[in-house]
């Protein structure tokens, strides 16, 4: 937050110099200690948020990755005349322990040409596949790696699937 603030102060000055640079580092702290104070934030809180920053950006980028890549997927299952499509539902459980995890997760599949996410109810995930070459692995995709990392750095788990 301290350095959003500071950017923002360089932002809305319009120029880089000096001065500006060390007003706006007393300008930033002073609405830092004013956030920690009276919004229920702490020093603590930063640091986590900054730790967790460069996951959520390679998070960001394998998100985009996928869905270019389910993109050619289904584009190619569609235009092939040998391949007929099979749907299949699959139900899984991803071991999140937050709900923003979850819906993440949710997100990044529904985002993900070919999937979505019919339930989520807790920890257990409905999923209708385009067809079931797309529901390989769901349980241990990127994704839910990529999040449980997120949600506790060094946990390595995957859920359990089972498709009907």
């Amino acid at each position: 937050m301290l350095l959003l603030y500071f950017a923002l102060w360089v932002i809305f000055n319009g120029a880089v110099t000096p001065e500006i640079c060390l007003f706006g580092i007393g300008v930033a702290a002073v609405m830092f200690a004013f956030t920690c104070k009276f919004m229920d934030y702490s020093l603590a809180r930063e640091i986590q948020v900054f730790r967790r920053f460069f996951p959520l950006i390679h998070y960001i980028f394998v998100l985009v990755k996928e869905i270019i890549k389910a993109n050619f997927a289904v584009i190619h299952m569609i235009l092939s005349e040998k391949e007929e499509p099979e749907p299949a539902l699959v139900h899984f459980t991803a071991d999140m322990r937050t709900l923003t995890g979850r819906a993440l997760l949710a997100n990044a599949i529904t985002l993900t040409p070919g999937t979505i996410t019919v339930t989520l109810q807790d920890a257990d995930y409905v999923v209708h596949c385009l067809d079931e070459s797309l529901a390989e692995g769901m349980d241990h995709s990127v994704f839910v790696k990529l999040l449980e990392d997120l949600e506790q750095p060094g946990r390595k788990k995957g859920g359990k699937q089972h498709e009907q």
